[in-house]
């Protein structure tokens, strides 16, 4: 572990006395943590010169022995609250010993008594540092002193069960019981379903299991197993816990059936999913609503089933069941993909307020029928209504006007390979343009898809500002106006307000953009 406190510190330590105590919270980045006690005492500010000495002292002496380390540590004469301990945690997020070595120290401090938001920022790092002894020894001891709440169970089963301690797992379960805090079907429930969002649907069924006798499970702690079984891609899981939700006559719930449609769909299960749907639409249809609708119409769409689309929406009317902004963005892009512009065209002007949604389905639409110079003009049209690009707009009409793997043209100006090899050179990958040149030279060998992302990225600072503005209008100059618009208006994103002042007198694109 390298040392967070070089000795550069002291003379920064230096250079800051007298500076405002705000000040130099602000430079130390040390954010308040929302993590008051339960009696909502006000969160004191800390002094960053107290916080290095005492962390500076605690990486530098955590191998000592304990009476010299506490010497060393009342000789920092800083002022020892609740949120001086939480940000003592922050600076060691991996390094178990300072930390617990501070907790021993405090142990001894009188007047100070640690609660339930300390225990857990202290037992939450020992456990990413893996020492999983300490992490039990300090979890009993917070059931013995009543301080576990439902983050403790939260941080205790999500650390047991991802290096497969299930044996443990469960015996927490059984300890805490033993301590007062009783079996809570709730509290499992919510355990599971962290575990299944952190892609332990596995180990959260295995934990059911065994503790079934003591917690039954009911219909939400199935349906958050089916879910977890299908984020994972376990379809085969998925459907064994359904069965054994129905045998236990208990009813998957209609987000459960969404999942699991939505899995069978990027799976290419696309007619067990129509079936579900047709059994849904069979015996519980009072409880679909527009969630449902509008992932199987997304689905239809994406799969260039335009006319069942149009029916299923047609069906989603006659119930009065009004369709959002994603729904309509889905029908647009299915439209689109088919020929059938004039439609699609129509449902745009008729949605009042579009979102980035409905100019997303507009412009991958049109790039699908490589049509970049109308998917640009999406693009103006998006701004001149107040609509806020993402970057997933720009990379997809780069990808649009450049290709997904890069644009060949005779102009030194339009060839992708330069732009593509500076770029790297920029951001010092030198070896990988190096690896992509002798790609190119060699014809034989296939040139790897590029990752516009890390394009944009690497150009998003100030020297990337003068880049896109000169690349862009030089590209205006070759006839490429659309690309060139794209780039100047990414190029104006990423500029300071600054600079917009300074470039306020200069012409403003043609087209209002």
């Amino acid at each position: 572990m390298s040392n967070p406190f070089p000795l550069a510190n002291k003379m920064f330590m230096r250079r800051t006395i007298g500076k405002p105590v705000i000040t130099l919270f602000n430079r130390f980045n040390l954010r308040s943590l929302t993590t008051l006690p339960q009696n909502h005492e006000p969160v004191s500010v800390i002094n960053p010169n107290h916080l290095l000495r005492v962390c500076t002292v605690l990486y530098q002496q955590q191998n000592s022995p304990e009476s010299r380390l506490q010497t060393h540590l009342r000789a920092c004469e800083f002022h020892l609250t609740h949120e001086f301990f939480l940000q003592v945690c922050n600076r060691f997020p991996l390094s178990w010993r300072p930390v617990y070595k501070f907790f021993e120290f405090t142990e001894t401090q009188p007047g100070f008594h640690h609660n339930s938001v300390t225990f857990n920022k202290m037992v939450d790092v020992i456990g990413r540092s893996r020492n999983i002894d300490l992490f039990w020894e300090v979890l009993q001891e917070m059931g013995r002193r009543r301080l576990a709440n439902d983050k403790t169970f939260a941080i205790a089963l999500k650390t047991l069960a991802s290096i497969r301690e299930m044996k443990k797992c469960v015996e927490f379960f059984h300890f805490m019981n033993a301590q007062g805090y009783g079996y809570s079907l709730e509290t499992m429930n919510k355990i599971v379903q962290i575990l299944c969002r952190s892609k332990l649907a596995v180990e959260a069924k295995e934990i059911v299991s065994k503790l079934k006798t003591s917690i039954p499970p009911n219909g939400v702690t199935y349906g958050y197993l089916i879910k977890g079984f299908c984020d994972i891609g376990d379809l085969i899981q998925a459907a064994k816990v359904w069965d054994l939700m129905v045998d236990e006559r208990f009813e998957p719930g209609i987000d459960a059936v969404e999942k699991m449609m939505e899995t069978l769909f990027k799976t290419n299960r696309f007619d067990e999913a129509m079936k579900l749907f047709q059994a849904m639409r069979i015996t519980r249809i009072d409880e679909m609503g527009l969630p449902t609708y509008s992932l199987l119409i997304d689905w239809l769409c994406r799969t260039g089933k335009v006319s069942q689309a149009h029916m299923v929406f047609e069906e989603m009317l006659k119930r009065e069941i009004h369709p959002d902004n994603k729904t309509m963005s889905s029908l647009i892009y299915g439209l689109l993909t088919k020929g059938r512009t004039r439609e699609a065209n129509n449902i745009m002007k008729g949605i009042e307020r579009p979102d980035i949604a409905v100019y997303h389905g507009a412009i991958k639409g049109l790039l699908r029928l490589r049509k970049p110079g109308e998917a640009t003009e999406v693009f103006r049209e998006m701004i001149k209504r107040g609509c806020e690009p993402t970057m997933h707009t720009y990379v997809m009409l780069l990808q649009g006007h450049f290709g997904k793997r890069g644009r060949k043209g005779p102009h030194p100006l339009v060839n992708f390979d330069s732009i593509f090899v500076g770029g790297l050179v920029k951001a010092g990958k030198s070896l990988e343009a190096c690896k992509y040149v002798e790609r190119m030279m060699n014809r034989g060998m296939e040139v790897p898809r590029f990752d516009y992302n890390k394009f944009l990225h690497y150009y998003s600072d100030e020297e990337g500002v003068l880049m896109f503005e000169e690349v862009g209008r030089k590209l205006r100059e070759v006839g490429l106006v659309d690309l060139g618009d794209v780039l100047l208006r990414y190029g104006e994103k990423m500029a300071t307000r600054g600079r917009r002042r300074d470039r306020g007198g200069e012409p403003r694109l043609e087209n209002g953009f």
